[in-house]
């Protein structure tokens, strides 16, 4: 198998170090996607979405992050992806509770229009209007997180044990690191960080992101 990506991909990462973790032989492809590699023919013949990270498993294509843990966990007959129906239906509400609420606000409201400009809008006013109501959501939504799906005493998600909807979320909260978010006000939240961030893979798999991370110190960001 070889995994399309790049270790700066909010959505790269938590297959990463779910791959690290489980010990997944795995070849790594490095699309850069700060250089724009992603939109050059050789990739967007593979993957039109001109998106990381991606999946081959011999002739199989597969896009999406949340879609590849799920594929790895199953092929590998991981415990991270439990065969209990409810247990499963769980992480797979989880899972879509990132992607379809959590992320929209979070990621794309609040974090990526301030950091590429791409994303950016150009009037002022409404760039203005894009980051303020992504950082009211996205209160809303790490108050949920923090208080519905951890509350005070889960050490992961769905309980004691880690599933791939900790993986997928944890890149995703992360991505506040980019923009200097303060987490302190969800205590919940930042005990499961540390948790994720005590796994012996995370060094390795965030040093870039981190790096990255480093170099948007003392911007003036929007932030929580």
């Amino acid at each position: 198998m070889k995994l399309h990506m790049h270790p700066v991909s909010t959505v790269s990462r938590p297959v990463l170090q779910f791959i690290a973790d489980e010990g997944i032989p795995v070849d790594m492809e490095v699309v850069d996607i700060l250089k724009g590699q992603h939109y050059e023919p050789a990739y967007s013949k593979l993957n039109p979405n001109h998106l990381v990270p991606m999946l081959e498993d011999g002739d199989f294509r597969l896009t999406e992050s949340a879609a590849i843990l799920r594929y790895l966990a199953e092929k590998t007959g991981s415990a991270a992806y439990p065969k209990d129906l409810k247990q499963r239906a769980r992480v797979n509400e989880i899972l879509d509770w990132f992607n379809s609420n959590f992320y929209r606000d979070w990621g794309y409201g609040l974090i990526y229009p301030q950091l590429f400009p791409h994303l950016k809008r150009d009037d002022a006013n409404v760039q203005e209007a894009v980051v303020a109501w992504g950082k009211e959501k996205s209160k809303g939504w790490l108050q949920i997180l923090n208080d519905h799906w951890l509350g005070p005493d889960r050490q992961y998600l769905c309980g004691d044990q880690i599933t791939i909807a900790d993986y997928f979320g944890a890149a995703l909260v992360t991505a506040g690191e980019l923009v200097h978010c303060n987490l302190s006000a969800y205590p919940n939240i930042e005990r499961w960080l540390g948790n994720m961030k005590k796994r012996p893979s995370y060094d390795k798999v965030y040093e870039t992101f981190n790096g990255f991370c480093a170099s948007t110190k003392g911007q003036p960001w929007q932030a929580i």
